[in-house]
């Protein structure tokens, strides 16, 4: 499912791509005069979100996230929905660095949780927003993280997400111990190096994922 909902988020971001900001604004424009239209709000939140990943442009986040809360309001269990506000919701907060937004995603995070418990990505994510918090609560980010490796053993972004937790604590053993569980379950990861190079001076975690 996360799959195909990637696969559709990637190909709303890409007919976004190929419209001028003229041309989305009239889209946003159509959304607004068509508000019980879940769908429509719905597919142009996600592809306005996709369309800003790829441009690297936060400008439409906020048309995104008031969207996709308006989407919310007709399905409010819809979870691709609630995930969706989770992410937009701590990217603003990161670009921003706007705590109540980082709370706020945590709190779609959570709510996407008790409908889908085993749901590792969200899992992972819902760990991020305590390590971005201000100041950072790295120790409740790492309880999140490994409730994420229960439900999935190998997930790479929590095992990532730990080391950096960890020597961010400065504890570099236990740095040390996830950085050998992520050599065993990816030795091609792209953030081996970094990470090998980070536990070796025992410390100076950087951005997680």
């Amino acid at each position: 499912m996360r799959a195909e909902n990637a696969r559709l988020k990637n190909s709303a971001a890409d007919q976004a791509a190929e419209l001028t900001d003229d041309e989305i604004r009239q889209k946003i424009i159509e959304a607004d005069q068509n508000p019980t239209n879940f769908d429509f709000q719905k597919n142009l939140a996600l592809g306005l979100y996709g369309y800003a990943g790829m441009k690297q442009d936060a400008k439409y986040l906020p048309d995104a996230a008031r969207l996709l809360r308006r989407a919310l309001e007709s399905k409010p269990q819809d979870y691709e929905t609630i995930v969706a506000l989770g992410n937009i919701h701590l990217d603003l907060g990161q670009i921003n660095k706007d705590q109540s937004a980082i709370e706020q995603s945590r709190e779609f995070y959570r709510t996407a949780l008790t409908i889908k418990k085993d749901d590792a990505d969200v899992q992972n994510d819902l760990g991020l927003t305590y390590f971005f918090a201000v100041p950072p609560d790295a120790e409740r980010a790492i309880a999140e993280y490994e409730k994420a490796l229960q439900v999935n053993p190998k997930h790479e972004k929590a095992l990532e997400n730990l080391i950096r937790a960890f020597l961010s604590l400065e504890k570099t053993k236990e740095a040390g111990d996830y950085l050998n569980r992520l050599r065993e379950t990816n030795p091609r990861n792209q953030s081996l190096p970094d990470l090998e190079a980070q536990v070796a001076r025992g410390g100076g975690g950087g951005n997680e994922q």
